[in-house]
């Protein structure tokens, strides 16, 4: 399953949007927990998880230096 997330910092994505973001965390989440849509029960936990760890994929790749190419 997180084969599928793709590598979100330069050169390999020129831009990032928040759905790649989303996605990525998605994905992530679903790996994590095992479930890929979770009972009504564990849904605001799942959907917390998932916007927590896009946000956090945001700070680090806004804090990377990413080596310029030639």
């Amino acid at each position: 399953m997180c084969r599928s997330i793709k590598t979100l910092r330069p050169p390999y994505a020129e831009t990032v949007t928040d759905d790649d973001l989303r996605a990525a965390a998605l994905q992530y989440v679903r790996k994590v927990s095992g479930f890929r849509a979770p009972a009504a029960r564990n849904a605001e936990a799942f959907n917390q998880a998932v916007e927590e760890i896009a946000a956090s994929t945001a700070r680090l790749l806004a804090a990377l230096e990413v080596r310029q190419q030639a």
